[in-house]
């Protein structure tokens, strides 16, 4: 199982226009082969960040997503509306 965490700052200006290609995409994104789940989380003190949170069964799974068509899409309208550069995050659980 894959973690993936997705820090992105956005122009205050162009935070509604990201909540809207998130809302209008997460459904197809987690119904992506492999995802098991997929969340938007806002930073509480600084409204203008944000993280995707997801679980992939496999790298191999979260590669063909960002291989697709979708991730194309949903990127190209996104990257355009950043303040800073993105930050991302695969990781896995240790186990005790």
């Amino acid at each position: 199982m894959i973690k993936r965490i997705v820090k992105m700052s956005f122009k205050p200006e162009n935070i509604s226009d990201f909540i809207e290609v998130f809302k209008t995409n997460w459904n197809k994104i987690k119904n992506q082969e492999g995802c098991e789940h997929v969340e938007l989380l806002q930073d509480e003190l600084n409204p203008n960040i944000f993280f995707t949170y997801s679980l992939w069964q496999s790298e191999e799974h979260l590669n063909k997503y960002r291989d697709s068509e979708l991730f194309k899409i949903v990127w190209s309208k996104t990257k355009i509306l950043f303040n800073d550069k993105p930050e991302a995050w695969s990781l896995k659980q240790l186990e005790f």
